[in-house]
């Protein structure tokens, strides 16, 4: 199992059973790139272990693993009350298999070969649900609030209005503040498409964005990570 340095927020943390070890690795740096933190390993029993002890927000988990198959890892998961949403990666293709995935306590249910935008935000809509129930009622990082449910954004107690996409992405830093987000996640998030490297959207994004909250204030909330992407942050 590779596991990231540091203490990861619980709430971005993902955990990933997958015995072919270039999809495991695919699909970590895919996660990493996203903004999540990320648990990997190779068998069922050591991911059954780590879905009992360490919280994650969601599990994306094989069928057919070594020591325990997925089947039986999500079962045992789930009669211990353990709430973690599972999405089940697996060849197997037909009703029959889905059905029985879904019965016996995963979430979602994608066949192989699959494509990581599709999965990516499959999980993310699995993350959105389960934070319906605690929803905040403010985003505030330094002076700047956002009212997720008004969409309303004021700095320093100045109403800021935002077109659509400088609001999406300004939800989505504040929801990660302090955390680095790269060009692909931000570009898997708000405009759902594969990154493109050549593309300057996201640039351009960012600068409109700066326009709107960071114009005119002394200290900048927006900063720009070299080699790496942006992060919201007071400092």
């Amino acid at each position: 199992m590779h596991r990231p340095q540091g203490e990861p927020d619980p709430i971005m943390r993902l955990l990933v059973v997958e015995d072919d070890s270039k999809i495991a690795s695919f699909l970590e740096k895919g996660f990493r790139e996203a903004g999540f933190s990320v648990d990997v390993c190779h068998d069922g029993v050591e991911g059954l272990a780590l879905a009992l002890t360490e919280p994650y927000a969601a599990a994306v988990i094989d069928l057919m693993l070594p020591g325990l198959d997925g089947l039986t890892l999500i079962e045992t998961i789930r009669a211990k009350a353990v709430p973690t949403p599972v999405i089940i990666l697996s060849a197997r293709h037909t009703v029959d298999d889905r059905i029985e995935g879904l019965q016996r306590g995963g979430d979602d249910y994608m066949v192989k070969p699959f494509s990581f935008t599709e999965l990516l935000a499959r999980i993310q809509a699995l993350l959105r649900r389960g934070k319906k129930a605690t929803e905040p009622t403010i985003l505030t990082v330094g002076d700047l609030q956002l009212n997720p449910l008004s969409h309303e954004v004021k700095r320093q107690g100045k109403k800021i209005d935002l077109p659509a996409k400088e609001y999406s992405l300004l939800d989505l830093m504040m929801r990660n503040a302090g955390r680095v987000l790269s060009k692909t996640s931000i570009l898997e998030q708000i405009y759902d498409y594969s990154f493109d490297p050549q593309t300057n959207v996201v640039d351009v994004l960012v600068c409109r964005l700066r326009n709107h909250i960071d114009k005119g204030y002394d200290t900048k909330l927006i900063h720009t990570v070299r080699g790496m992407g942006y992060v919201l942050r007071a400092e």
